[in-house]
Formats: structure tokens, sequence, C-alpha cells
């Protein structure tokens, strides 16, 4: 969900190399802490977390030489040092999120019986170094744990009350995230869709406030918790609209239709939360905000774009997969010689497919054009920042985010204004 795009570092000066140097440090920090099968469970949503980290610190942290990969062709590279607070937080994110997707995978059914036992086995002992990793950084990941246990509960109770005539958003809290698990036991009859996203919010909210923790910055600790309470709602969301179609054929739970949540109503929570998280991006004492804006909100207003572009709403700036556009795919490695290099693919939701493509999208928050860069004076002009949330918004409702003429200049994006 979160793979930022490599054109889109130009645009904010920075060097693409930093996402390939924070995975490349995640991976080998799960090797030497955990060793060779670890490494499976990089997680690549989990590299922002070492992202934010260094945003916040002021310097780019400390740095090591890797040896030949796969991966890299076989090069060398610089990657940040397994032993950064950042990596480390990662891989205990890595660690957990792997452990809960082997569960699911096993208490689903997808597994065949005889690789049952050995995935349980995977699962605890990932589990348990995750505890283990998150103790040496001072993370309590108790109540993660303790939320992601609710999970299974809160599921079985939302399917048991049956699909409600309408959906039933529980209230979003205005400031910061409480960090108490759910009780599902103490719920009534009818379980609304912020209480099935709940434990992903914590989660969420728990490891990026961390983030800041880390580099000690205690005032970004709430602007954090908030970001990442809405990143776990929007990763819930689209992972439920990405699999509605295919949990309707197999008869397995999905959260919209437990909680009778149609598309349009899931898209415009995904929004919100996007909107909510670029104030909170604005809000907080970045270093590195340009950094943040590539990593982290773009590739959200990316997913945002591909969501709408699948349910047929009208959302412009979008780098369909055309030629000129595939060198502005997410970011990925550079293939071996004599290999095509891999093409993301589609994303079905609903029965409908959602294209490819990348984000020229900025922030109205900090009121600069996505295209140009231009300062809050002149973009003003032609959009009205103080009213929209995105550019996606002006160039659907307001104005035109890419300039008088429509475009983007040399970037070779599809406006749609």
């Amino acid at each position: 969900m979160l793979k930022p795009c490599a054109h889109g570092a130009a645009k904010y000066g920075i060097d693409p190399g930093q996402w390939q140097a924070h995975m490349c440090g995640l991976c080998l920090g799960l090797r030497d802490g955990h060793g060779q099968l670890a490494r499976a469970a990089t997680n690549t949503d989990a590299i922002v977390l070492s992202v934010l980290t260094e945003a916040q610190t002021g310097d780019s942290g400390a740095r090591t030489t890797a040896g030949p990969c796969p991966l890299r062709g076989m090069r060398r590279a610089s990657v940040v040092a397994a032993n950064a607070p950042g990596v480390q937080l990662a891989a205990t994110a890595s660690l957990l999120l792997g452990a809960a997707k082997i569960r699911d995978h096993v208490e689903d059914g997808d597994a065949a019986a005889l690789a049952r036992r050995p995935m349980r086995r995977v699962s605890s002992t990932w589990a348990t170094r995750a505890q283990e990793q998150a103790a040496q950084i001072g993370l309590d990941v108790q109540p993660m744990l303790a939320a992601i246990a609710t999970q299974s509960a809160l599921e079985a109770r939302a399917a048991d009350a049956g699909t409600p005539p309408l959906a039933v958003v529980g209230p979003a809290s205005p400031g910061g995230v409480s960090l108490t698990a759910p009780d599902a036991g103490s719920l009534g009859t009818l379980i609304t869709l912020d209480d099935l996203t709940g434990p992903t919010q914590l989660c969420a909210a728990t490891l990026f406030g961390h983030t800041a923790t880390l580099a000690g910055r205690p005032e970004n600790v709430v602007a954090l918790q908030k970001i990442g309470r809405h990143v776990g709602r929007i990763a819930h969301l689209a992972d439920a609209i990405e699999d509605l179609e295919r949990d309707r054929a197999r008869g397995r739970f999905n959260p919209l239709d437990a909680t009778g949540t149609d598309m349009p109503r899931a898209y415009q929570l995904v929004r919100e939360s996007e909107a909510a998280i670029r104030h909170a991006a604005a809000e907080a004492e970045l270093d590195q905000l340009p950094t943040v804006r590539w990593a982290l909100l773009d590739p959200l207003s990316a997913l945002l774009r591909r969501i709408g572009q699948g349910l047929g709403l009208a959302v412009g700036h979008a780098c369909r997969t055309s030629p000129v556009a595939q060198r502005h795919s997410p970011y990925q490695f550079p293939s071996p010689p004599g290999r095509r290099p891999n093409r993301p693919g589609p994303l079905k939701a609903g029965g409908l497919i959602l294209g490819v493509y990348c984000t020229g999208v900025a922030c109205c928050a900090d009121h600069t054009s996505p295209c140009t860069g231009e300062e809050k004076e002149a973009w003003a002009k032609r959009c009205d920042c103080d009213s929209c949330c995105d550019c996606g918004e002006c160039c659907g409702n307001c104005c035109s985010c890419c300039g008088e003429d429509g475009c983007c200049g040399d970037c070779g994006c599809d406006c749609n204004c």
C-alpha cells in the first residue's frame, strides 16, 4: 500500500534510492536479529516507520554497505543500518504482521492440513521474536497483541448479528487515539465498521506513535498516533474493498458486507482518513516533510485514486499505464539484465478493475501546487486550498490542479481536469 512512486522523488529533490535503502536495511535487520527465515516477513508498508523515525531526527541516520543481492541485480548498496531504531521498529511490525497473517491463513483453511502445524510454529516464533524486539526499543506490544486477539471474536459477532439495513460507522476521535484494546465481549449486538477496524487502527497508531518516541520528539506522539490510526483504517478498508468480490464468491466474512457498507461509503471513509492524515502530518514537527510526503502521503493519494477510478468517480491527474507513464510506476528494483521489469497488476474491487495509477497529488494543508511547487499566494488563485483536502478534489470540483494549461509540464501525466 505504501510504495512511493519513483518519479515523485525527483519532484521533491529526494534520492529515489532511499526507499530501497530502508527496505534492505529492514530485510538485513530481520536476518541479523531473527535468522534467514525472518526475512520472509519483510513488510513494505512497515518501511514507512523507519522513514518517519529518520524524518523526525533531522539527519539521514547511519548507513552501512550491504553485499550483493539478487533483488538489486547482484549489486552492493548503501542501506540503513540494521541496528537503527527505525529499522528495529519496522522489524517488530513486520514480525507481528507476518505472525498474524500466517495465523489467519491457518484459521481460514487456506493452508493444506500438513502445512498447518509448521505454519503455526512459525507464527508463534515470530510473535515471540516481535515481543523480544519490541522490548529492546521500549515498545509495549501487549495492547497490540490483545487487540489482534479480539479480531476473530469481533468478526464472529458481526457475522452472527447479520447484515444491518444501513452502514453504521462509529465516531472517530477528533484528536489522538485511544490506545485501549477493544473488548469484544462488552460490545452490543450490532458491530460497527469502526469496531471491526479498531484493532488495526490501534496497532498502527501504537507503531506510528513510537516513531516519535524513538526520534526523541515526544511532542509529535499524538499527531503520529493520529496518522497511524487513519493509516490502519485505510489499510483495513482497502483490503476489504479489494477482497469483497472474492469473499462473496467464497462465502467468507467481509467487514463491508457485515456492516452493510456500500462501496461509495467505503470510499468516502478512505477519503476522510486520507485527508486527516495530511492535516496531522502538517501539524507534526517533521524535519524531512518532503520525504514523508513522498513515502507516505503520495502513496495514500494513489490508493485513493485507484479506488475512486474503480468506482467510476471523476478524479483527475491519473498517470495511466501508457508507455509514457510506465516510468511513473511504483518504485521497484531494477530488473536483472535480459529480464523485463515487473509491472504492477490491476486491483479488483467489487467486480471492478482498478487500473494502475501513480500520484501527482500534493497536500493542500501546506498550500503548495503538486505540479509546480508554487506557494499558496500563486496556488490559491486557481484553487481554494482552505476548502479542499487534496488536489484530486480540486480537479473534480473547483479548479485545475495542473496549471492553466491543464497538464503538468514534462511529467507526462494524463490530467483529467
